[in-house]
């Protein structure tokens, strides 16, 4: 696997799955989330503290590729790396299946930072995320 800045485990709920037992590409998106936030909180920062600054970082577009299929049960681990160019905040995020390790999904998240409700540069951000950029 690649050069990753923050790796996380997650297992496949039943509920996450469609009438033939697999993942419905909709539950992908909320996986990727996942993932950010716990990157952040490992980081050192959370939403919550983000948002009691008047900071609020916004999905601005997502580039997503489905390239396998989970199943019920099966356990991934979502990855990614994070870089900064300009305002834009982008994290290369990719998921795979835990044990055979075959990619299932590379996605291009692209976010950008309110601060006060103002799209900003995003300055604020990039400091809390110094170690990673």
């Amino acid at each position: 696997m690649h050069n990753y800045q923050f790796s996380l485990p997650i297992r496949v709920r039943d509920y996450e799955t469609d009438s033939q037992g697999i993942v419905n590409n909709a539950n992908y998106l909320h996986y990727l989330e996942i993932t950010r936030h716990d990157f952040c909180e490992q980081a050192g920062t959370s939403f919550r503290a983000m948002q009691e600054q008047g900071l609020d970082p916004v999905v601005r577009k997502i580039e997503i590729e489905y390239l396998t299929s989970l199943t019920m049960g099966d356990t991934m681990l979502s990855c990614l790396r994070m870089k900064r160019k300009g305002a834009r905040f982008i994290f290369e995020q990719d998921i795979y299946h835990a044990e055979t390790h075959e990619p299932v999904v590379k996605a291009v998240v692209t976010v950008v930072c309110l601060e006060n409700g103002r799209l900003s540069r995003g300055d604020i951000l990039a400091r809390a995320f110094a170690d990673y950029l």
